[in-house]
């Protein structure tokens, strides 16, 4: 099991463990797809799945896995008392409960309460008990679930290219959410994103267990005006949720997925081929895809820009707008943005997300005026779409002809 203190230090080393082998092939062709039962051969279903989610492989870690999941749930009613508390604070002191605040003043609110501190120290908790339980359970079983990846690597449908030499950002080398090793420096970093983040949906915008979330985006995509889509990229896919989506809405059209995380998009490619979806992943830069300019009709994201640096998000704004075809569009899914003030509590929640659950670029983001650097890159806002992902801020962004 790596050391958690060296993860970071030996990127490179990590990535060429888990796929310098079979970096630059192509996959097999999906005449070559090999069921076994209904299952692809080499696939570990210890106890089978519920729809397009496999069941975690041993009761006792369903159960742990359960019981945060419930918990987050049952946090979402302790965030509400917590933002009744701070509006009752500001009321003490003559404020307005629903007035615009800066985060130092909210701070200084909240910084001797005991029921917003605490309301902060039981999510972290449950965020920790959710990671441990699963690495746990993927390094104690890693070598049965390095074999599966190993038998699905080079195995279609779908591509999947890994560079374990690539350069890694320093800007990516954190613990986001507090994952341990992040998303670039354990090879289990796709199964433990995967499952943790099925428990952080249920607390926030509903159950994602068959990917429901991602295929609502994919069906809520626009298309471009000719209505032309043969190429199909999404940057900072992850674990390929969204990308997988817009291949089954799009089967026709070539669909791409890239991530700096190799263990990301390993794991990416590994669960496409297991729901027999013909899609291609590769470990590369969002602001460095490689790619022909003008190549694609649709480019997208997937709440990857609180995650990078201001510079680093013009950056991939940048690389959008150059691998967009005329006529064509990017429509980069995240939080709204745009400002240093807000409500209250809200105030409070990014800066203690950013604070404690290694949310390290998400402060900068926030104050970036996203629309406008879009707009800056060459595109032209389409203000009459509605957002795909509700809540969340609607950037339709058109290359003009």
């Amino acid at each position: 099991m790596i050391d958690r203190r060296t993860l970071f230090g030996a990127t490179a080393a990590v990535g060429s463990f888990i796929g310098a082998a079979f970096s630059g092939r192509k996959a097999k062709a999906a005449t070559d797809y090999n069921y076994n039962n209904g299952t692809p051969k080499g696939d570990v279903e210890l106890r089978g799945s519920k729809g397009r989610l496999e069941r975690l492989p041993t009761l006792d870690v369903e159960s742990i896995h359960d019981f945060v999941t419930g918990f987050r749930t049952f946090h979402g009613k302790f965030n509400r008392l917590a933002n009744d508390r701070i509006e009752r604070l500001l009321e003490e002191k003559g404020m307005d409960p629903k007035g615009q605040y800066g985060v130092e003043e909210v701070l200084e609110l909240v910084k001797d309460d005991a029921l917003v501190q605490t309301s902060g120290r039981t999510w972290i908790s449950n965020q920790q008990l959710t990671w441990k339980n699963l690495q746990d359970h993927f390094h104690a079983n890693a070598d049965k679930y390095i074999a599966e990846m190993e038998e699905a690597d080079n195995a279609g449908p779908g591509t999947l290219e890994l560079n374990p030499d690539m350069e890694i950002p320093k800007y990516t080398q954190h613990e986001i959410h507090i994952q341990p090793g992040g998303y670039v420096g354990d090879e289990f970093a796709g199964h433990i994103y995967h499952y943790g983040t099925n428990s952080f949906y249920v607390g926030a915008i509903g159950d994602n267990e068959q990917d429901q979330i991602h295929i609502g985006v994919s069906e809520r995509m626009p298309l471009p005006e000719d209505g032309k889509v043969k190429r199909i990229l999404v940057m900072g896919c992850g674990t390929g949720q969204l990308t997988t989506a817009m291949a089954e809405r799009f089967p026709d059209a070539e669909v791409w997925g890239v991530d700096v995380g190799g263990p990301m998009v390993r794991y990416a490619h590994m669960r496409a081929r297991d729901l027999g979806v013909d899609v291609n992943f590769s470990q590369r830069l969002a602001e460095d895809t490689k790619f022909p300019d003008g190549h694609f009709d649709i480019v997208t994201s997937y709440i990857i820009h609180h995650e990078l640096t201001q510079d680093a998000s013009r950056a991939v704004i940048a690389e959008a707008y150059r691998v967009t075809r005329p006529g064509g569009y990017f429509y980069p899914i995240d939080f709204r943005s745009g400002g240093d003030k807000g409500r209250a509590y809200g105030q409070y929640r990014r800066w203690w997300d950013h604070r404690w659950n290694t949310e390290v670029w998400s402060r900068e983001y926030h104050t970036l005026d996203f629309e406008g650097e879009i707009e800056k890159a060459g595109f032209t806002m389409n203000k009459e779409t509605r957002a795909v992902l509700p809540g969340f801020g609607a950037r339709h962004s058109v290359k003009e002809s």
